[in-house]
């Protein structure tokens, strides 16, 4: 009976054993670590932050962040690694902003091909949509004209198909705004602008 008191306190003392510290990157690893996620991120992020994420000692990170921002600036990169609102974020150079504003500007003035609007009609009354299927209807490969729409924000991945896998687009909150609609809903019906046999044409391709 003395045993059950010892064993039971045993089993405590493995219910309570901390679990083991994750392995130390090199300098390396942690570098290339940093600038991955660094380049995902959208806001500045704390050093505390990716040293949780990381699993490694806070004190290594601060250096290391130094580091890499010193070696972009020596390279003459057109980004920067720099400190803001009390975290670290990428920034472009100031030297560079007049070839940013003017890309960003020109990207959202320059006018959608007929491609790109025909493409885009088929996603807007078809959604969701796979490639395959928007070329079909098309008649002709859009996978180029795709991605150009997916840049400009006005479609977007919206899952993958059951039974091909492939993936499936739909329209954006971008798009909704720019036709000044507040849902799909709300588009004119497409029948009247279509010839009598366009639904036939179209399930021929499924």
């Amino acid at each position: 009976a003395g045993d059950v008191p010892r064993r039971q306190l045993a089993g405590r003392r493995r219910a309570t054993v901390a679990p083991e510290p994750a392995p130390e990157l090199s300098d390396a690893e942690l570098r290339g670590a940093l600038e991955a996620i660094l380049l995902v991120v959208d806001e500045p992020v704390s050093e505390l932050v990716l040293a949780q994420v990381l699993e490694q000692p806070a004190e290594r990170v601060g250096p290391m962040l130094d580091e890499i921002a010193a070696g972009y600036t020596a390279a003459g990169h057109g980004f920067e690694l720099r400190r803001a609102a009390g975290g670290w974020r990428l920034y472009t150079r100031p030297e560079y902003a007049t070839y940013v504003e003017r890309f960003v500007l020109d990207g959202q003035s320059v006018r959608l091909t007929q491609a790109a609007l025909e493409t885009l009609a088929v996603v807007a009354y078809k959604q969701p949509v796979t490639r395959s299927r928007i070329s079909a209807i098309r008649g002709v490969n859009c996978d180029g004209v795709i991605r150009t729409l997916v840049t400009r924000g006005l479609i977007e991945e919206c899952g993958t198909e059951t039974d091909s896998g492939a993936f499936l687009y739909r329209t954006t909150t971008l798009f909704l705004e720019k036709l000044g609609l507040n849902t799909v809903d709300e588009l004119p019906p497409l029948a009247p602008f279509l010839p009598d046999d366009v639904e036939e044409l179209a399930d021929a391709t499924r």
